[in-house]
């Protein structure tokens, strides 16, 4: 299995280099696993537009293991974070623009593109998420939407795969992305005791956990009011309920909203509610009942499931994180 870990000037080498680590941490499960053998172990090469090293983020080195031209056909190509100027522009432009090319032609040949991070960008620039289902890192979303208004962010998830295209938001998400990749490979087993061994979440936490609340509205002035009328007056308002007291029609609700933050007026709902269910949850005194009433949940179940549904976890386990996040 080979996997170019691409490396542009101004990359996260922490990111370059932990993917390498990480891959080497698989071909010692898969070693060590009798009935995993039949999976030919991961070779990660570390490469940039020339084989010549780059200057990472802080200005440190990254050395290159192959080049675009004589790299030949992998079967899967990474792009990891990477700094950005005061525009959340990659720092050199050209470069990424090259690097969207050598990945467009990786998939031509048959490889799986991944995007970390920023990593994503260089996807972007390609073309390669236009029409893709897509994700990005949550302080990224406007910018990346504003930018490249043919792609399909996802809001808040931590990974999204469309076909044979992979993103993954935040700095630190090339963990995910790389047992992603393990998993397809040599299978879910395989990617759990990698993570193991590398002491990390086998199961990405969505970055809804992360993002401030309604970060995501914070640009339309439709949004931002409907947002308003569901946080501060009636959590429990149906979709038939806002649109009117929004004075539109569901149908332009819903059409207003696809193109403002990609999302039903449903999920807009269920996520606002949650996220208020987020703070009231980080007061222990709170029982979770209370918690589902005052977020319009009248059925405890029904919140659960939502509640997992937007955050990847129960809202018990969601009190116990946080607890333990706050208590660092």
């Amino acid at each position: 299995m080979r996997v170019g870990i691409l490396a542009l000037s101004g990359s996260m080498k922490s990111a370059v280099a932990g993917l390498s680590d990480m891959f080497w941490l698989a071909n010692q499960v898969i070693a060590q696993r009798p009935e995993s053998q039949q999976y030919p172990p991961f070779v990660a090469t570390i490469i940039t537009a020339d084989g010549k090293p780059v200057l990472d983020a802080q200005g440190r080195v990254i050395e290159a293991e192959g080049d675009f031209a004589r790299c030949g056909a992998l079967d899967v190509a990474i792009a990891s974070g990477m700094k950005l100027d005061a525009y959340k522009q990659p720092v050199s432009l050209q470069a990424v623009q090259d690097a969207g090319k050598w990945m467009c032609e990786q998939y031509r040949q048959g490889a799986t593109l991944a995007g970390a991070c920023a990593g994503g960008l260089v996807l972007a620039e390609a073309g390669i998420l236009n029409g893709r289902a897509c994700t990005t890192t949550w302080w990224l979303y406007h910018t990346f939407r504003q930018r490249y208004p043919l792609a399909r962010p996802v809001w808040g998830k931590a990974l999204v795969l469309d076909e044979r295209v992979m993103t993954s938001g935040g700095p630190l998400s090339w963990v995910d992305t790389a047992l992603q990749v393990v998993s397809l490979h040599a299978g879910k087993t395989v990617a759990r005791l990698t993570a193991d061994m590398a002491v990390a979440d086998s199961q990405p936490l969505s970055q809804q956990l992360y993002a401030p609340a309604g970060f995501l509205n914070s640009l339309h002035p439709l949004i931002m009011k409907a947002e308003h009328l569901v946080r501060y007056e009636n959590p429990g308002i149906t979709v038939e309920q806002l649109a009117q007291a929004l004075n539109v029609t569901t149908r332009t609700l819903h059409r207003k909203m696809v193109e403002e933050v990609n999302e039903s007026p449903k999920s807009f709902l269920t996520r606002i509610r949650i996220e208020m269910a987020m703070r009231l949850l980080e007061q222990p005194a709170k029982a979770i009942s209370h918690v589902a009433r005052e977020c319009g949940y009248a059925d405890d179940t029904v919140f659960r499931r939502a509640f997992i549904s937007v955050a990847g976890m129960s809202p018990g386990q969601y009190r116990k994180w946080i607890a333990e996040r706050q208590a660092l």
